[in-house]
């Protein structure tokens, strides 16, 4: 049935196809959980202090505005997460700014946090009935300095503390200008120090604490993950995801659309991840668990993030090409043991 609808979907541009999606998502929730949900099965994991019904989680980025929360979580996700969302609203950079290249099951974006800011987010939420683990990814505002970041994070962290299970810092998206300079050295100590000091302040404020995760780039040399990962455990940082989409284009060269700006997400993407995850796996020593996204797209991809070292895993740019039943494919493939790849090399 996805294959036809997919048909369909693909004939339009890609963002429209997206807000169709969505828009369909949003008034289908119980007809979500009658072809989908029953086919999820069960396979709790324990990760951040949080309870997982499955390890398979919806990556940032396809529901920025948390429109249709209630229709995502009726395809059987063991958590969704929700965002980019920015303190004020924002339009995103200039249209056309998504495209599809099917023959490597891959996107390009360069939407650049399109959302109606923090305030509407909340409102939303306010109305949900999905119950299940919900993540809020935040960012910063294209217009605010990267001197005043930790100023927009921080009011975003404030805002979305009650409706969140846990929070996402994305700090490694491509196309917003500078951002991924708030990745390093004294910027990063800086700007956890703030947000774990928050975080603190919020949990004795709600009674309840709230995990906090960084989102981290693919496009990083191992000097560059050991940085990171000294400073995530200086922060005690709850967890790190891992990674977002890469201004690199492994499988494109030569294809028409790999001069285009943006960020890679989708098959060509797995590897690259999977570095990185190894990379930060090793480097972190189990200190603070992983969660691995990128170029998800069967059952065996997501098998590879967690023997690479992640925890749970997340998807998004395979949903699209495959469908739903992709949910229920990757659960039942991570129920089977895995040897992480650090213990096979020992």
């Amino acid at each position: 049935m996805y294959r036809l609808a997919r048909r369909a979907l693909f004939a339009l541009d890609p963002e429209k196809a997206h807000a169709l999606t969505l828009t369909g998502l949003a008034r289908t929730a119980s007809v979500n959980a009658l072809l989908f949900g029953a086919r999820v099965p069960s396979s709790p994991r324990r990760v951040m202090g949080l309870d997982f019904p499955n390890p398979v989680g919806l990556a940032a980025g396809l529901d920025k505005d948390g429109r249709c929360v209630d229709g995502l979580g009726a395809l059987g996700f063991g958590f969704l997460e929700i965002g980019t969302v920015t303190p004020r609203p924002q339009p995103g950079n200039p249209r056309p700014r998504v495209f599809r290249v099917p023959e490597a099951g891959a996107l390009i974006n360069r939407l650049g946090f399109n959302n109606d800011g923090v305030e509407a987010l909340i409102e939303r939420l306010s109305g949900r009935c999905y119950r299940g683990i919900l993540g809020i990814n935040i960012g910063k505002n294209a217009t605010t300095a990267l001197a005043q970041a930790a100023d927009d994070y921080l009011w975003a962290l404030e805002r979305v503390y009650p409706q969140a299970d846990y929070v996402t810092v994305n700090i490694s998206s491509p196309n917003t200008r500078g951002l991924r300079e708030l990745q390093a050295g004294a910027v990063l100590d800086a700007l956890l120090a703030d947000l774990k000091a928050a975080q603190q302040r919020l949990a004795d404020q709600h009674g309840r604490y709230v995990p906090l995760a960084v989102k981290v780039a693919p496009d990083l040399d191992a000097a560059a993950l050991q940085t990171m990962a000294d400073s995530f455990r200086r922060a005690a940082v709850d967890a790190v995801i891992a990674t977002n989409t890469t201004i690199s284009r492994p499988g494109l060269r030569g294809h028409p659309l790999a001069e285009q700006q943006g960020g890679l997400s989708g098959a060509p993407l797995a590897p690259l991840a999977n570095q990185v995850i190894a990379g930060l796996a090793d480097a972190l020593a189990g200190e603070m668990p992983i969660i691995g996204v990128g170029g998800i797209d069967s059952g065996e991809t997501a098998r590879a993030k967690i023997a690479a070292g992640a925890s749970l895993v997340q998807m998004y740019t395979g949903l699209i090409y495959r469908g739903p039943g992709l949910v229920a494919e990757c659960v039942r493939a991570l129920q089977a043991p895995i040897i992480p790849a650090s213990a096979a090399v020992r």
